[in-house]
């Protein structure tokens, strides 16, 4: 089916980058097609988020709750929010914007993407059970339930370095576990995180095991090189193995970076092709958290509304 008609705005995704994009167009009287598949982003699969702004601490299943309270709050008869919707694709025909999510299909002068991301999952027996049980893949949300606990952390890159620093105040001790003999991450990063005795690595080795009862109780480890198996004892893996970005329906389309995130302005959020905006994870945002992608859609709605004031079509 074929929605006739020709919105000013298409927001893809749902999470904060989403919902604060949906907002902000509600507010400037943006018509606007809201398209995701659920509302709530990665976050919602979280116990408890601590580092929303204004919100001490909130379930991942309230955090979802409140942005969409907050959204239908101000959509009225400007937002129509499609949820259940995957975008597949998202083309550009003469001075039109046309998504198409499999059996629909919508037309806008803009676009802001804001697909976000999934987390790289860690494939072992025990991973997926555990998941959320100690087993986590957002230390900012996470974190700081593991207070004087013994954690580990694995993927050696920038991400994994970062999350040492965070858990580092708060946790007894940070086993960090890399499958190659050097990090990726940045030496003076790598150099000053590693000088904390609390911290100790684990190189040319791979989880094979998550074990635990009604949460993880432990982490099984095997040198590459020797074959020599370790149970650490530790209660919570916070899994830094990288993040797939939700892009795919844009490829071709868009500019990219190596792993296909938006290449975006970071001064207004614009990409590669005049009309479309992009927010959050799916971009090559250095950092990514809930406030900075919510930050990203301001950005972009502000941009956006402008750029529409002075491209009106005739």
């Amino acid at each position: 089916m074929t929605d006739s008609k020709i919105y000013d705005l298409i927001i893809i995704g749902g999470g904060p980058a989403g919902v604060a994009g949906g907002i902000y167009a509600a507010r400037k009287k943006l018509k606007t097609a809201f398209l995701a598949e659920e509302i709530g982003g990665q976050s919602a699969a979280s116990v408890g988020v601590e580092n929303w702004i204004g919100t001490v601490k909130i379930s991942g299943g309230d955090f979802a709750k409140a942005l969409r309270t907050h959204l239908d709050a101000y959509k009225n008869d400007i937002v129509d929010i499609h949820e259940g919707e995957r975008v597949t694709s998202l083309a550009k025909e003469n001075d039109i914007f046309v998504a198409s999510t499999g059996g629909d299909t919508y037309r806008a002068r803009a676009v802001c993407i804001a697909s976000g991301a999934a987390r790289r999952k860690l494939d072992v027996p025990g991973a997926k059970e555990f998941e959320n049980k100690g087993v986590t893949y957002c230390a900012s949300c996470d974190g700081p339930l593991f207070g004087g606990k013994d954690v580990a952390i694995v993927g050696g890159g920038n991400a994994g370095f970062e999350t040492a620093a965070q858990l580092l105040a708060y946790t007894k001790s940070v086993t960090l576990i890399h499958r190659h003999k050097d990090f990726k991450a940045d030496p003076v990063t790598v150099e000053q995180i590693l000088k904390n005795p609390k911290m100790r690595t684990l190189v040319s080795s791979e989880p094979i095991e998550v074990k635990g009862d009604q949460f993880v109780t432990g982490l099984v480890v095997r040198n590459k090189e020797t074959g020599e198996t370790t149970e650490l004892p530790v209660s919570g893996v916070f899994v830094e193995a990288g993040i797939i970005p939700n892009t795919d329906f844009a490829e071709g389309l868009l500019e990219f970076d190596p792993i296909k995130r938006i290449v975006t302005n970071p001064k207004n959020q614009r990409t590669s092709v005049e009309g479309i905006w992009a927010a959050g994870d799916c971009t090559d945002e250095l950092y990514h958290q809930n406030n900075i992608a919510a930050g990203d859609a301001v950005k972009a709605l502000e941009d956006l509304y402008h750029w529409l004031a002075t491209h009106k079509t005739a």
